[in-house]
């Protein structure tokens, strides 16, 4: 009796993780966003789940940062305070975030002055320099990096 019962948790970790593992292997996801999807199941077995994928780093909160960063790099014109709130939407650790940014604080640092300055040029055609300001710091653009862009593009 025993032994069916052993059998019969063996076989429910496996459908688990083979869940899990398909909704990783499709897109990669963080930590929380796993515990969300599978919130309706056992939570010791997820969290045996999550923590024999992370063993095997199918599941890594820092390669979900630098890939997502590495992404939005790419494609997309953000502040550094708009990856930041994105990624802690995700259910990345703030400290996690912060020493992400922290070692690679100066390309940040150049992707968001590059980011700010096509956001500038591209606005600056159809409004005045005081909208596009307010837009950059609605999107999370600081005063300094908002300052040397405007001086840059003025000429000073």
């Amino acid at each position: 009796m025993e032994f069916m019962e052993n059998f019969e948790q063996a076989e429910k970790m496996d459908q688990l993780r083979s869940k899990i593992l398909k909704y990783i292997l499709y897109k990669k996801r963080t930590e929380m966003e796993i515990r969300q999807k599978f919130c309706e199941e056992d939570p010791n077995a997820v969290e045996d789940a999550i923590e024999y994928f992370k063993e095997l780093n199918y599941i890594n909160d820092w390669n979900y940062i630098e890939r997502s960063v590495r992404e939005w790099m790419n494609l997309k014109s953000l502040s550094i305070k708009e990856m930041t709130y994105k990624l802690f939407q995700k259910g990345v650790s703030k400290n996690l975030i912060e020493d992400y940014i922290t070692k690679y604080e100066e390309e940040l640092f150049e992707y968001e002055m590059n980011s700010a300055k096509k956001i500038w040029n591209k606005k600056v055609q159809n409004s005045d320099e005081v909208s596009v300001k307010e837009f950059l710091y609605k999107k999370g653009y600081s005063r300094d990096v908002i300052q040397k862009i405007k001086e840059h593009e003025n000429g000073l």
